[in-house]
C-alpha cells in the first residue's frame, strides 16, 4: 500500500452487495463485497434479471448479447455498492473461445467509449463455463 492509501484494518467488516434483480447465486458467495475502500464484484454472466420461479438463463445465444447484459451485471454490482466503471481498476473476462477474442474487444470498445477516466487494467483467460454461456466477467474498484 502506498502511504495515502492504508490497508484496511483486519477487523474491518464485510458487506454483502446484491442488486435487487440479479439472480441468486448457486453457491455460498456474494455478487459483490466491499471491505475497506475497496469493491469486489464476483464473475457475472449474461442471465437476465431474476424472475420469480424461473431458473436463470442466458439472455441469448450469441457473443453480443451475453457480453452487454454481462457487463450491464457488472454495472449493476458496482453501482449497488457505490462505485461505477470509472471506479473500476481491474477487470478479469473469461471467455469459452479464443475464436471471440476480436469480436469481443469491438463489443468491449464500443460499451467503454464514454469513459472519462483511463480504461482499467484487464486481463482476459479461456476457460469452460457452465452450457450456454460464453463470457464472464469480474472487477475490483476502489470506493
Amino acid at each position: 500500500m502506498t502511504e495515502n492509501t492504508p490497508a484496511a484494518p483486519a477487523g474491518t467488516p464485510k458487506t454483502a452487495v446484491l442488486p435487487p434483480r440479479h439472480t441468486t447465486p448457486p453457491a455460498r458467495f456474494s455478487h459483490g463485497v466491499i471491505k475497506g475502500g475497496l469493491l469486489q464484484v464476483a464473475g457475472q454472466v449474461g442471465f437476465g434479471p431474476a424472475e420469480p420461479g424461473r431458473s436463470p438463463s442466458p439472455v441469448g445465444p450469441g457473443l453480443r448479447e451475453q457480453t452487454l447484459q454481462t457487463l450491464e451485471n457488472v454495472r449493476a454490482v458496482l453501482e449497488e455498492g457505490g462505485s461505477s466503471w470509472e471506479d473500476a481498476i481491474m477487470i478479469r473476462v473469461f471467455l469459452t473461445d479464443t475464436e471471440h477474442f476480436a469480436e469481443f474487444n469491438a463489443i468491449w470498445d464500443e460499451y467503454f467509449a464514454g469513459l472519462t477516466q483511463p480504461p482499467s487494467a484487464r486481463t482476459t483467460v479461456y476457460v469452460g463455463l457452465p452450457a450456454g454461456l460464453l463470457v464472464e466477467i469480474d472487477a475490483l474498484a476502489v470506493l
